[in-house]
């Protein structure tokens, strides 16, 4: 009786195995800043006399296109909103679109959208932190520390609106 080598069975035999398949590879190429939008309508009286922290919004939005002639680079945008009070009370509003060009090698076709809209945003995400809490300090305001975004989450409710919308639509 002989014993068959489990990676010669899934590999046709020929005793290659996975080790020797290249290894999906991310690499930022670069990353910018497209947009960034700082207001304050009611400075400099709302810097004076806070008693209580205003209620903060903050919107989170993540967009993702091949680069043109190239092969396999992606520009991905991780947009941020921030709005500190309303009306007569704003303090501030604050817009900051953030991108990044990455080189994504070796991943298969279903990995893509999640890799595009999780994994590379979650690599930028910290820089594009450090920029709005830089700008919020800058306006006089004490630094906006946004907190961890869930990318993984963000990507399901997508997925599942998506999903959600093509059944409503008709054939």
């Amino acid at each position: 009786m002989s014993e068959t080598n489990d990676a010669n069975a899934t590999n046709g035999g020929n005793g290659a195995t996975d080790a020797n398949a290249t290894p999906p590879r991310i690499n930022i190429l670069t990353q910018y800043i497209r947009d960034l939008s700082f207001e304050s309508p009611n400075a400099p009286g709302v810097l004076r006399g806070q008693t209580k922290a205003p209620n903060i919004n903050i919107g989170v939005n993540v967009g993702a296109n091949p680069v043109q002639g190239s092969d396999g680079d992606y520009d991905v945008r991780l947009t941020l909103n921030a709005k500190a009070g309303e009306g007569e009370d704003m303090m501030f509003a604050v817009e900051l679109e953030y991108g990044g060009v990455f080189k994504l090698q070796n991943f298969p076709q279903e990995h893509l959208l999640p890799v595009l809209f999780i994994e590379c945003p979650r690599l930028l995400f910290p820089f594009a932190r450090q920029v709005m809490a830089d700008v919020t300090r800058n306006g006089g305001f004490p630094p906006l520390m946004i907190d961890p975004i869930d990318f993984a989450q963000l990507f399901q409710q997508r997925m599942a609106e998506e999903r959600a919308r093509q059944q409503v639509q008709p054939s």
